[in-house]
């Protein structure tokens, strides 16, 4: 899955996954067998599986049946005292189904009546009795379940049921009768069962779009990761795999889809009806199930398996009004497929692979096995009028899905403690294979290393293998820490033990495991048996601690001295927070006899120190090419030097070096380890860097020290000053015109320095951009308004605009040439100052927005410097309303962190504090703590650096006579 934006850090996080698990079920049960566990070792994932450790655990001591498997001080030897005291016995229950049955196969009918907006239907599901038992639990929410009846094949006998439970909180349904099943039986569960069709963008729900002038409906599915439950009863959790045979009942006018093809559809009811039948689908986890019903057109292709030389159909469907921008997401999918197979030796299994493009959604995509579905925004772009950044998106989105298909779908995660997101976020960047003009490994430090690299250095960040026991939990963890954290160290991985290798492994791997369930130690072992390293004592610290190491060098006469301690955006880690020490792979970059760059990729740092003998009088770098997750803190003389070296137009760094200079030397200013006036002389230095990357994370730096101090108005003005400066050459030498002849780089490069010069007040870029917008205005024709520069001119009038300005990006908003147009028209919206326009906008999320692009609202209010205080106060004023309309499904997190991390004062921290001191906010309360480290973070860096800041920047417009 994608998503445009965790469980807490627990005590039983702290001590659970200081250790790697040595979990393996035994017959496919879930890990309740504590015989399994190898006595040398106790396994973080077994112990949470199998009893269900929540976050709130604080007692008194372990399950006796532990403590007589593992010594107890073998086990205090791996925490600490204190730790476990704080644990009580909990049972597995509490959250997970219980084992004494497995679901094997599921026979689903859906019938759904667009208009009456409801759904109703009949599943039987064949189960496997594991273990004796007259009760049987499964998943339901929301369902008016009936009928219920029990076939015993052992017994003969058919048990109707006249009466079950239903716990509400836990979202299971329990049946009991009086005759028990026997162990080792099969029995069938027989239910219908009924519900209404809403807009929740979650389960099975409708989505709306206007034909003809008409709202019409359609429905679709969003069953990740625990909503397959609202959609039918099932045994909803990714390892309980089972086969399912799908049906459908709709009327006749009307498409038909799910994950596999159509076997056979035929008239009933008169001819008013249908009911169409799909193939059984192979062992598949519930949250992959996909089903679809509506009037939809579709374009369609194939292309030609790698591996067997079949050719497959390949389909795209949306509603009539986005057909037309469909194709370039239909063409990526044909091109990557047979990429896939040759990389995992494996071809792709289904015999058919569609994608829905959906006009309400919650996330951006999702990787239903043969169904991918996700937003208008990421898969459609107009042929005739397209910007660099929505080809980029459409075609990621696109293949990171279709990686889905071997990373989750073949093999899929035990449970949602798991990298395999990280794993398609990697694989994602096949990208770069066919469009190597995008530069997508080197891109993947700023969208995904950086963006890891700022979560996890909170103290509420948390490991990318975490105890997430309830859905509360599993909808926080799919972060920027399941997805880019993970992605990145697996990155890191196949840098230091090279490509070739590192895909055979992950060959490996699939294979052993294909239509099965896996967790993470599979993977290393299948990679270490291709390199003959022992990767998982490798990478356990990587996965299983929270944090990365910042490196700090020391230079002697010989060479280096290079010490690693937990980097904290807060400054130095205590001696608490210190204790981890992680396999570095330190990929050293220094300048060789031929004066070219020579790279060394052999040193793997175990240790908290290491000598490197080395010219120091020659230039050198760690974390060559930025593939290490970590950052590197050199001298202030040295970080000059290498500056230097980077300016250089024939420089032994290379792009990712310099890219990944700027990020670390902001991150290690802004949290204390060096002065923000260290980061800005990088900055100037680089103020002749042609590459578009570069200048990417130099915006995004700038434009940060500018908001946390956008409450100062003396050093507000100086940093705009200072941005004019960096772009104005960019804005002189690329103008606003773009070519067809202009290069990827050359387009986005200005785009980005001309919007951030319009931001940072340039008058001849806003008179530009008027002046364009204005010819929009008088003619309706929008040729003179680049698709690349859409978002800056409606953000720049209306920042500097007034109602007129603000009334056009209402019209774009209701009726948008493409999705890209309507999310800039957000960001217009977002960006009025006139107090009256503010409050109109926030009126407006509530009643004219449609619900998924609520957060768009919300975060673009969150960067407009005038209105993020009454945002954070609106959100107050509103929560009750928030809270009823977003707590079921995964926007809450992401609307409360929006609402309020742009604050700057630690005033600011204790009124949150107190406001949500008396909420529940079990669905959001990781997203929560790290908002307010975020807000403490900013205050921190306010009074530490604000001397420093502006004296550089006083004395830089000294020297430059601005």
């Amino acid at each position: 899955m994608v998503n445009f934006s965790c469980p807490t850090r627990t005590l039983w996080n702290r001590c659970s996954n200081r250790v790697y698990s040595e979990y393996r079920p035994i017959d496919g049960a879930a890990g309740s067998h504590l015989s399994v566990w190898p006595q040398k070792r106790f396994s973080s994932f077994g112990l949470r599986h199998a009893f269900g450790l929540r976050s709130s655990a604080v007692t008194t001591h372990l399950p006796g049946s532990f403590r007589n498997r593992i010594p107890l001080n073998r086990f205090c030897s791996l925490t600490t005292t204190t730790i476990m005291s704080n644990l009580k016995e909990v049972k597995r229950e509490d959250h997970r189904l219980p084992l004494d049955v497995k679901p094997t196969h599921y026979d689903i009918t859906i019938k759904t009546d667009l208009e009456k907006l409801i759904f109703e239907g009949s599943v039987k599901i064949d189960l496997e009795i594991l273990k004796e038992t007259s009760t049987i639990v499964f998943n339901s929410s929301g369902l008016n379940l009936r009928d219920i009846v029990v076939h015993s094949e052992a017994l003969k006998t058919e048990q109707k049921i006249s009466a079950e439970s239903h716990d509400s909180v836990s979202e299971r349904t329990t049946v009991q009768f009086p005759v028990a099943l026997n162990s080792g039986s099969k029995a069938q569960l027989r239910a219908n069962f009924d519900a209404p069709l809403t807009g929740s963008m979650m389960g099975y729900y409708y989505s709306t779009w206007e034909q003809d002038g008409k709202k019409s409906y359609y429905t679709l599915t969003q069953f990740e990761s625990t909503a397959a439950r609202r959609a039918f009863p099932c045994w909803d959790e990714p390892l309980l795999k089972a086969t399912y045979t799908i049906h459908m009942v709709s009327r006749a006018n009307t498409v038909n889809l799910s994950n596999m093809p159509v076997t056979s559809e035929e008239k009933i009811n008169n001819g008013d009806w249908k009911i169409t039948h799909f193939e059984k689908t192979p062992l598949v986890s519930s949250y992959l199930i996909a089903f679809a019903n509506g009037v939809f057109d579709f374009l369609e292709d194939s292309y030609t398996s790698a591996i067997s030389g079949k050719t497959k159909p390949l389909r795209i469907y949306a509603t009539a009004d986005h057909i037309h921008q469909a194709k370039y997401a239909l063409d990526v999918k044909k091109k990557v497929l047979p990429l896939y197979e040759k990389m995992f030796e494996i071809e792709y299994p289904l015999p058919k692979l569609d994608t829905l493009i959906a006009n309400d959604f919650d996330a951006g995509a999702m990787e239903n096995w043969g169904l991918i579905t996700g937003r208008t925004s990421v898969f459609c772009l107009d042929p005739q009028k397209f910007s660099v950044a929505v080809q980029k998106r459409v075609a990621t989105v696109q293949s990171h899905e279709v990686a889905h298909m071997w990373f989750g779908n073949i093999t899929t995660m035990a449970w949602w403690d798991n990298l395999l997101p990280g794993f398609a976020t990697l694989m994602g960047e096949v990208m770069g294979r066919l469009y190597p003009e995008w530069k997508v490994y080197s891109e993947f430090i700023t969208e995904h290393l950086n963006q890891a690299l700022a979560l996890d250095a909170k103290l509420s960040s948390h490991p990318i293998e975490v105890e997430c026991p309830d859905a509360n939990q599993i909808n926080q963890i799919f972060d920027s820490l399941s997805y880019s954290k993970a992605g990145s160290v697996l990155r890191m991985l196949l840098a230091f033990v090279g490509e070739e290798r590192f895909l055979k492994g992950v060959s490996i791997y699939l294979k052993k495991h294909l239509y099965a369930n896996s967790v993470t130690k599979n993977l290393w072992d299948g990679i270490g048996e291709a390199t003959k390293l022992d990767v998982a004592t490798m990478m356990e610290n990587w996965v299983s601690k929270m944090g990365f190491p910042v490196l700090t060098v020391t230079e002697a006469n010989d060479g280096i001295r290079v010490r690693q301690d937990r980097f904290l955006e807060t400054g130095p880690a205590k001696e608490q927070d210190n204790q981890t020490l992680w396999h570095v792979p330190l990929t050293l970059v220094q300048t060789g006899p031929d004066g070219k760059a020579k790279q060394d990729n052999s040193i793997l740092m175990k240790e908290r120190e290491v000598s490197i003998k080395l010219d120091t009088s020659k230039p050198f770098k760690l974390n060559a090419d930025t593939t290490g997750v970590y950052r590197v803190l050199y001298s202030p003389d040295r970080l000059a030097k290498i500056a230097a070296e980077a300016a250089k137009g024939d420089s032994v760094f290379s792009l990712g070096d310099r890219i990944g200079l700027v990020h670390d030397s902001f991150a290690l200013s802004t949290a204390g380890f060096a002065k923000v006036s260290d980061a800005l002389v990088l900055v100037e230095a680089l103020r002749g860097e042609k590459e578009y990357l570069v200048w990417q994370g130099i915006r995004e730096k700038v434009s940060q020290l500018a908001s946390i101090w956008s409450e100062d108005k003396n050093t507000h003005q100086l940093l705009n000053a200072f941005r004019r400066y960096l772009y104005g050459p960019l804005v002189e030498q690329l103008g606003f015109e773009y070519h067809d002849k202009d290069s990827a780089d050359t387009k986005q490069l200005r785009t980005l320095a001309l919007q951030g010069a319009s931001v940072a007040g340039e008058q001849s870029v806003i008179t530009e951009f008027k002046k364009r917008f204005q010819a929009y205005l008088d003619t309706g024709d929008d040729s003179s308004i680049p698709p690349d520069l859409e978002r800056s001119i409606y953000i720049c009038v209306n920042t500097n605009g007034g109602r007129t300005e603000y009334d056009a990006m209402k019209k774009i908003y209701a009726k948008p040439r493409t999705p890209s147009s309507k999310t800039a028209a957000i960001a217009g919206m977002c960006w009025a100052r006139d107090p009256a326009l503010i409050e109109e906008t926030l009126k407006f999320i509530f009643d004219g927005a449609r619900e998924q692009d609520i957060f768009y609202f919300m975060s673009g209010l969150s960067q407009n410097l005038v209105s993020r205080r009454r945002l954070a106060h609106w959100t107050k004023e509103n929560y009750d309303e928030i809270y009823k309309r977003f707590s079921g499904n995964t926007q809450l997190s992401r609307i409360i962190s929006s609402s309020f991390d742009h604050l700057t004062a630690e005033k600011d921290a204790q009124d949150v504090e107190e406001f949500f001191k008396v909420k529940d906010i079990s669905k959001y309360d990781l997203g929560l703590k790290q908002t307010l480290d975020t807000i403490r973070a900013n205050s921190s860096i306010i009074q530490r650096s604000t001397g420093d800041l502006v004296n550089w920047l006083e004395s830089w417009r000294e020297r430059s006579k601005l």
